[in-house]
Formats: C-alpha cells, structure tokens, sequence
C-alpha cells in the first residue's frame, strides 16, 4: 500500500516508516511545501527505501521570501527521487497571501511541471473556481490532493484527473466526501493520510502518520463496494502510473 501525501519530520521519519511498514504501508511520498524545507524531504527520499519527493512551494508562501524562489525548485524537481511538483495550488480560505500572488506563483509552478514533465499535487481550499480555469489550461498530470472540492469533481472526470482522499473522507460529518469517493473512476483514485494532519475518524485527535492510510483505505473501499486488498492493489497501480513510479 501506498500513501500518496505525508509530510514527514526527519527527525521522526525513521521510526514512522518502520510502523508504516508494519501496517503494511511500503511507500510513501514524502511533501515539501517549501523552498526551504526541499532539501530535507529529498534526503529522506534517498535514504529510505520507498520513499519518493514531491518537492513545491504551497500557496500560503506566496505572500514570502518563497515567493522568489521558484528558480530553486526548478534545480530540485528535476532530480532524481522527485516525482511531482506540489503542492501548489490556491487557498482562499486561510487567506495567508495575497490571491493575485498566489495565482502567479501557482502558474509559475504549473509551467515548471509542464518543463520537468513531471505531475502536479493540487491544493485547493475555497477557490475552486480560478483552480479549475488555470488546470484547465495545463497539458499534464494532476493531482488533487486532500480532495474535500465537490464542486472540482465534474472537471475532474472531464479530464481525467487523479483524485486523492484522505482521513476526512472519514467523517461522520462528511457525507459528500464519501459520496465523491464512489463517483472516481477505477483509475483515478488514490488515498493519502496528508500527515501530520486529518487523522482518519477511528485515531481523530492525534497525530496522523503513513500507517493510518490504510484507515481511509477502509472507508473507501465499503463505500466503493471492493474489498480493501482489490482497492488497495488498483491505487498502488494508479500511483505507479500517475507518478512514474518503477518496483
């Protein structure tokens, strides 16, 4: 199995991926969200085994020093272990940054993406409108990670793709969610935990880790009718093909 979205701390990773293991969780993508903290997640990524980068600067940097460096991250995504740019994307609803800079960063890394031919890890938090215009003017992979857009997933079938589901789809609270999970064609589905983040209903209210994927793996596969094995199987595959990634 597969998580497909963690933010790991190096400090801790070696002890988190050994329980991730034990749960069955063999690879992991580990996320930057900064310039800054690029460097550190491409280490992991070439010292652990099944563990791949996913190196980008996240919208609520926009208004920053990060802003600027998008140079930089050209040098990093292009390496090897690096198998996506992300996340990038908008979020309105914090409101961290200015929307008009978080759109041009946003385009900046869209354009990178298309350069390195390398997929692109989608954040979008109450913005769904100007996200669908500027993916729908990019010619490559998508992701749409920590997927909680219902208003994204009618464009997300028309194009095909890749929708991502984490500990929220967990949620009593989040029936649409769910409902959404069971709409993802059979090849556009993946699941994630986002750690250290949305732990899934069962262990809410702690620190999320990779080992927790297959929690959400659970829910996901009774309200898609499969077993977890079968779903489990069909999203290591779509992994391999939305990433590039070799066994």
């Amino acid at each position: 199995m597969i998580d497909t979205h963690a933010h790991l701390d190096p400090a801790e990773a070696g002890a988190v991926l050994q329980r991730a293991r034990a749960a069955g969780v063999d690879r992991v993508i580990a996320v930057a969200t900064s310039v800054a903290d690029a460097a550190s997640t491409l280490a992991l990524a070439r010292t652990h085994d099944g563990v791949y980068a996913c190196l980008g600067i996240h919208p609520h940097e926009a208004g920053g020093p990060e802003r600027s460096r998008v140079a930089e991250l050209r040098a990093l995504v292009a390496g090897d272990r690096v198998v996506a740019v992300g996340e990038t994307g908008l979020d309105y609803f914090r409101d961290y940054a200015p929307h008009d800079a978080q759109r041009a960063l946003f385009e900046e890394q869209l354009a990178l993406a298309a350069d390195v031919d390398k997929p692109v890890v989608i954040h979008a938090r109450a913005a769904d409108g100007d996200v669908r215009a500027a993916l729908e003017r990019f010619d490559g992979t998508v992701v749409l990670h920590c997927f909680s857009s219902p208003a994204l997933l009618d464009p997300a079938l028309e194009h095909g793709w890749y929708v991502s589901f984490a500990g929220n789809v967990t949620y009593p609270k989040a029936p649409e969610l769910r409902e959404a999970a069971a709409c993802v064609p059979a090849d556009r589905i993946l699941a994630e935990t986002d750690s250290p983040y949305l732990a899934p209903q069962a262990v809410r209210g702690r620190r999320n880790e990779p080992a927790n994927v297959v929690r959400t793996l659970a829910v996901l596969a009774e309200v898609r009718g499969e077993t977890p094995d079968e779903l489990a199987a069909r999203i290591d595959a779509n992994a391999d093909a939305a990433f590039g990634l070799a066994r």
